[in-house]
């Protein structure tokens, strides 16, 4: 099997579990990890599925869950090559209030490189997919970004920095520029999601800061290989670490990445990794 098609079993695995407890759980279900940030017993027990049949299937490879965190190869290594890095319900708060936009994302790193991913969307039975020089696919269709040209009249998504409230201010700046100019601006609560529907020209774009690398890692790369330029809010390459990601179309990214930098800069915003999300040999690019 290649490792898109082991990522699609184990995000369809996966999903048998969260659409078991599918609006039986809400709100009064679920754990604060940090402030605006939960988690169910969905999400703990979709990860442990995925994992479990990641392990069984590829042995010398790591992981790394959301809720898990960093799990080692199972020969005892403890900087495998290749690392799976998971989110086994991206969008919790949308799953406890039944609101129906959330998925899986498996990616799958080998070195520095992200070289595979799936997001999957047990709702819908959409399955967006994407391998390193191959391209991204939705259902087995290859997709493109959209041909939007400008920010004039684009349609894009968006995230509120919940878990870093200390840029709302910046961010509300920022916001404010951009829907005196797009056409529409959503805010549906699934960032991987939201990088897929941009890989596949739904969205003309995504920006967001302070992400986690399971948020980005199978979205971002969508976005690259369906010809969407990723970048931190720089306009450099270590959205990867810091978490704040921009990708659209050329020529709607460089549009919104000027706006960007009207009113901060990336050293602002730089969450870096610090180990938190990456211990010790599961270093991330």
């Amino acid at each position: 099997m290649t490792p898109v098609e082991i990522a699609i079993e184990a995000a369809k695995l996966g999903s048998e579990v969260l659409l078991k407890h599918w609006q039986q759980l809400d709100k009064t279900d679920a754990d604060l990890k940090s402030r605006n940030d939960w988690v169910s017993r969905a999400d703990r027990e979709s990860e442990a599925v995925i994992m479990g049949y990641l392990r069984a299937k590829c042995p010398n490879d790591a992981c790394l869950g959301e809720e898990s965190g960093a799990v080692s190869a199972l020969d005892g290594g403890a900087s495998a090559r290749r690392v799976w890095i998971i989110d086994p319900l991206d969008g919790t708060s949308n799953y406890l209030q039944h609101f129906p936009f959330w998925c899986i994302s498996i990616a799958l790193r080998d070195g520095d490189e992200m070289v595979a991913g799936v997001i999957y969307e047990p709702l819908r039975n959409n399955t967006f997919s994407v391998e390193k020089g191959s391209g991204t696919f939705l259902n087995g269709k290859r997709v493109h970004v959209s041909t939007q040209t400008a920010l004039e009249g684009a349609f894009l998504a968006t995230g509120f920095p919940f878990r870093a409230q200390q840029y709302v201010s910046v961010y509300c700046s920022i916001f404010e520029d951009v829907i005196r100019m797009a056409k529409g601006v959503r805010r549906a609560g699934s960032a991987a999601l939201d990088l897929a529907y941009t890989a596949a020209g739904i969205f003309d774009g995504f920006f967001e800061l302070h992400l986690a690398p399971w948020d980005i890692s199978a979205g971002g790369l969508m976005v690259l290989e369906a010809g969407g330029v990723v970048t931190d809010f720089s306009g450099g390459d270590r959205f990867w670490s810091r978490g704040n990601i921009l990708g659209a179309p050329p020529e709607v990214h460089a549009a919104l990445l000027e706006v960007i930098g009207r009113y901060t800069s990336e050293n602002d915003l730089d969450r870096r990794a610090d180990g938190r999300y990456f211990p010790q040999g599961l270093t991330h690019p």
